[in-house]
């Protein structure tokens, strides 16, 4: 009875409920700024905008159940993709050093690879049954069947050079057939590389993590660009000076694009690119981009110097590792903080509210 006499009466106008009554005059700011644009009555509001939230502030997006595993076969299979078309540009140059270098480090690159996604899965049937069937609409089914099409031409590349190695001279037999198609299958394999290179990219960013996801546009560039230049890189380190000039070509316009593309994947990600400049991952990105641009600046000095080749080969490989470990670090971290998920989604409706009543 107390709840209804005459002073709550006289409280809540008639026709109107207790829950109108408390909302009157509280509607959330985002919605009146709405209202006011459309009136264009420049109404402001006392009520301050409502932050963001989520259920019990728990996290939206499950994260990536990733270890170092999947960053380090990301960056070897990358490795070897670069390698691939720095060996088929010595081969077709007159550089057999060079040719060589690229050759076996592709192959060790993406053995080294296969392992770690094979380590990652748990059992190695696991990688064999994603081959069971062709999903177009899938990155990780088209990356599978990418790499099962790179990995045979690649392979034979990589023998022919192992035969030269192991036995000089041989003109007989199976050791000259498999010398003879050393160059078709490293040309195949460079010209497979690309996609290698770039898959990994698509698969991040086609999944639901913010800081992946929101890198859709540049990110392939700067896995490609990254990819080329820890190519350059080792052929740096391995190949003698003499040889190095393609390898230090690439290593600066990569090391370059690597940086500018990158530069523009955070200005486009919005705040979804705040973990990629706090904590583990903007310690890793940091170091990247230090390393890329010394590894860029050394090889210009590189053609010079064995040593200083050397230094500089190094840093590109480290600041390519560097960039896949920071990158896959702060996309986990993004999907624990709701904050990347909510926000930019409600960006999104005010964006196509605004659109839609203009």
């Amino acid at each position: 009875m107390s709840g209804t006499g005459a002073a709550g009466q006289s409280e809540i106008p008639a026709g109107q409920g207790p829950q109108d009554a408390a909302g009157q005059g509280r509607e959330p700011e985002r919605r009146r700024r709405r209202r006011g644009e459309r009136r264009g009555d420049g109404e402001q509001s006392m009520v301050p905008e409502a932050t963001f939230t989520s259920y019990y502030g728990r996290q939206v997006v499950k994260p990536a159940p990733w270890e170092n595993d999947i960053p380090a076969y990301m960056f070897a299979g990358g490795l070897a993709a670069g390698s691939s078309i720095l060996a088929a540009g010595g081969d077709l140059t007159g550089r057999p050093a060079l040719r060589r270098a690229g050759r076996l480090t592709a192959m060790g690159a993406l053995g080294f690879s296969m392992v770690a996604l094979v380590h990652d899965l748990g059992r190695p049937e696991r990688f064999l049954n994603m081959m069971r069937t062709v999903k177009l609409t899938s990155p990780m089914s088209v990356g599978t069947w990418i790499l099962a099409a790179y990995s045979p031409p690649m392979g034979l590349a990589a023998a022919s050079e192992l035969v030269d190695v192991l036995r000089p001279g041989t003109t007989r037999g199976p050791l000259r057939l498999a010398r003879a198609v050393g160059r078709p299958a490293g040309v195949a394999a460079a010209a497979l590389a690309p996609p290698v290179a770039a898959y990994t990219a698509v698969l991040l960013a086609d999944t639901a993590t913010p800081s992946w996801h929101e890198a859709y546009r540049e990110l392939p560039f700067v896995f490609c660009a990254s990819a080329l230049a820890a190519a350059s890189g080792a052929a740096m380190v391995a190949v003698p000076v003499a040889q190095t000039g393609p390898a230090r070509r690439v290593a600066l316009g990569a090391a370059l694009s690597e940086i500018a593309a990158e530069w523009q994947m955070e200005r486009s990600m919005g705040l979804a690119a705040e973990p990629l400049h706090t904590g583990s991952p903007g310690r890793l990105m940091r170091a990247a981009r230090y390393l890329t641009a010394a590894g860029a600046a050394g090889s210009l000095l590189a053609g010079r110097s064995r040593v200083a080749a050397a230094l500089s080969g190094a840093a590109l490989l480290a600041g390519s590792a560097c960039t896949r470990f920071g990158i896959v670090k702060a996309g986990i971290a993004s999907a624990k903080d709701p904050k990347y998920t909510v926000v930019p989604q409600r960006e999104r409706v005010d964006r196509g509210e605004r659109v839609r009543h203009r």
